[in-house]
């Protein structure tokens, strides 16, 4: 488990970071941060993020960084998705650090101490039905990570949803303290898949910018092709998926029930589709 770093613990644990937390969670404050990370007065802020993160920039494809957030968004010069996958396997949308919830009749699920509505996150209570005893997946993305994203599996985008909010981090140490998801602006994509039933895809924005890019206009949408983007801010994915859709591999699922997180890379094979009897 990567501890939080210092900043995030004196928001979420003291008082008077929650005092000051009030003004730094509040979309005002992240679009002014917004303004500098996108001028070139923010270029500076690159070498020493590579260095403190250990980012292999031989990765990216080589270009002038115009901001940080032009860094920060960049793209790898290879994506590998794995050609021996199969239809029958399910592919994480990102890097990052995977925690598995399921989801109880009454359309909820518990992080920490805290418990989450279905009916709050979707804003939608015939949906958050669908999901009941299914499983909520949880990727967190760390600022090392890429932060770009894809769809897990072939299908229809049947629904668009965008939902304001507040921008809180999405560290442990917030999750243990808040109902973040919630409450967090977002945005989700209700998917009807080739493989593995109706799903939600769910990207939520972080404390700072947390901008979450998507590529509107797809209505057919493949397994692997880049959905979108996050901002700086550090971001989190939820994906929801009905009853007996998902068997996830046993590492995975053994972390989550000790309260560790999974590290997974964009198109790794984390779960099968359950055999259908």
């Amino acid at each position: 488990m990567i501890k939080d770093p210092l900043y995030v613990r004196f928001l979420y644990e003291t008082t008077p970071g929650r005092v000051l937390l009030k003004v730094l969670a509040r979309p005002l404050f992240s679009r002014r941060a917004a303004l500098f990370l996108d001028s070139p007065w923010s270029r500076w802020l690159i070498p020493l993020y590579i260095r403190l993160h250990h980012i292999p920039m031989d990765s990216y494809i080589p270009e002038y960084y115009r901001s940080f957030n032009h860094f920060f968004t960049r793209k790898r010069n290879c994506l590998y998705i794995n050609p021996d996958l199969e239809p029958s396997h399910f592919i994480s949308p990102c890097d990052g650090y995977l925690s598995v919830y399921p989801i109880t009749k009454e359309s909820r699920f518990h992080i920490k101490h805290i418990d989450y509505s279905l009916k709050k996150l979707l804003h939608d209570p015939v949906l958050a039905a669908r999901y009941q005893g299914g499983l909520c997946l949880i990727f967190r993305l760390a600022p090392h990570n890429y932060h770009r994203y894809c769809y897990p599996d072939n299908g229809l985008a049947v629904k668009q949803v965008s939902i304001p909010g507040l921008l809180h981090s999405v560290r442990p140490a917030a999750l243990k303290n808040r109902p973040v998801f919630p409450e967090n602006a977002r945005h989700y994509t209700v998917i009807d898949s080739e493989n593995f039933g109706l799903l939600v895809q769910m990207e939520v924005g972080a404390l700072l910018v947390g901008k979450i890019s998507n590529h509107g206009g797809r209505l057919m949408v493949e397994r692997g092709a880049e959905k979108g983007y996050f901002e700086f801010g550090g971001s989190t994915i939820l994906i929801l998926a009905e009853q007996e859709i998902l068997d996830i591999d046993q590492l995975i699922l053994n972390a989550s029930q000790k309260g560790l997180e999974t590290p997974v890379t964009y198109g790794e094979k984390i779960a099968t589709r359950m055999a259908t009897p």
